[in-house]
């Protein structure tokens, strides 16, 4: 008989372990009728907002929406450029063409998988001439860089007193993609304070599909912010540009986060702080246990990171035949991501600029994600570990 199979992810039993609580949401929204909006909305609203550390939390019906709502609400649009990477989930890009918006790659850092400040000012600098208002114009499209949005890779922050400087110095705009990154913290030096992801830019988005940190029973997603009227124009855009009840002062859309998921995520974010510190101690096991392993590098994480480990991602230059031998191994892993943004067929005919990209390339052909989620044992890990250094062995 195989071994019992490890799976990547188990959504299973923490559901099974707040059952009664959870069905009891989904009473309460039948029996008060409540399903669009509404007070259990408002208090996921306000308990987010002071888990982020911020004024203003936005419901959403996905992180997608979070991302879109909160360019067009900082006023990105048709003539205008943003900043990402090309090594996320393509939501992130999405959210940037659907703004009416040209996206603009640039490279990652080799250590942490997330945007490379460096490489943030060295395409404004060699890419772009001095435009209106101090915003970069980029030479061959003529398009006006008005955005950066930095990537929260796998669980970690990027490194955004870096990145808020570039923003600062240039009058652009930062909304963090916070969506894997759920509680993270990042020391900044400038203001010798930990802050927590979702807290810096001018905005962030959060995603709270199933499989997430902190994830709904279905699609959801949120938007923080520290400005008011950045609040109050992505609460219109959510509900059709509605001000007020069939008063439009916008166009917008429908995005609105559903009661019962707003109620489920209330519940599910008074165990987030445990489930991530089990998280955290995942990773630390795997990464003492991976030590030395030839042919194999474990996540960086800086001094100035408390990552959430929504993925724990090794690196190998045998990636593909490590992942088939696990499967052999009855041992679930995953892949993120394994085609970077830029070389996807759905940007083949678009005029996204692709800069030198090759740390990304590079890193695409070399990751897998191991098994992580709150309830992984120290005996599941062991065996993962086990087999990943028979495999390594045999491959020398």
């Amino acid at each position: 008989m195989p071994d019992e199979k490890i799976p990547f992810l188990d959504l299973i039993t923490p559901h099974r372990e707040m059952e009664e609580e959870l069905i009891a949401i989904v009473r309460k929204s039948l029996q008060t009728a409540g399903f669009i909006g509404g007070p259990m909305v408002e208090n996921f609203e306000r308990e987010f907002a002071a888990y982020c550390d911020t004024t203003y939390c936005v419901g959403l019906g996905s992180g997608t929406d979070a991302l879109r709502f909160a360019l067009i609400a900082l006023g990105v649009g048709q003539g205008d450029m943003v900043i990402t990477v090309a090594n996320t989930f393509i939501a992130t890009t999405e959210a940037i063409s659907q703004a009416n918006a040209s996206i603009a790659f640039v490279d990652i850092d080799e250590r942490t998988y997330t945007m490379d400040p460096e490489k943030l000012k060295e395409f404004i600098e060699t890419e772009c001439t001095q435009g209106p208002k101090g915003r970069p114009i980029h030479k061959k499209t003529g398009k006006t860089v008005a955005a950066i949005i930095p990537v929260h890779l796998y669980g970690q922050m990027a490194d955004m007193d870096a990145i808020m400087e570039v923003a600062r110095e240039h009058n652009l705009k930062v909304v963090e993609d916070a969506c894997q990154a759920h509680g993270a913290k990042y020391f900044s030096g400038k203001e010798n304070r930990w802050r927590t992801a979702g807290s810096i830019g001018h905005a962030a988005a959060f995603s709270f599909y199933p499989g997430k940190n902190l994830g709904a029973c279905g699609e959801a997603g949120a938007a923080t912010t520290n400005d008011e009227a950045v609040a109050k124009t992505i609460k219109m855009i959510r509900d059709h540009g509605q001000a007020q009840k069939y008063y439009h002062d916008i166009e917008g859309y429908n995005g609105r986060l559903d009661a019962i998921q707003a109620g489920i995520l209330s519940a599910k974010l008074k165990r987030l702080p445990g489930w991530t510190e089990a998280r955290q101690k995942a990773a630390a096991r795997y990464t003492d246990m991976l030590n030395g392993v030839a042919n194999s590098a474990t996540p960086y994480e800086g001094e100035w990171s408390k990552a959430v480990y929504h993925l724990y991602v090794i690196r190998t230059g045998r990636r593909d035949e490590l992942k088939k031998y696990l499967a052999r191994e009855n041992i679930d892993t995953g892949l993120h991501y394994p085609v970077p943004l830029h070389q996807q067929k759905a940007y083949a005919t678009k005029k996204s600029h692709n800069g030198s990209l090759a740390v990304s390339e590079r890193v695409a052909g070399e990751i897998l994600s191991l098994p992580m989620f709150p309830g992984l044992t120290e005996e599941q890990q062991k065996r993962v570990v086990s087999s990943i250094k028979k495999f390594m062995e045999h491959s020398v």
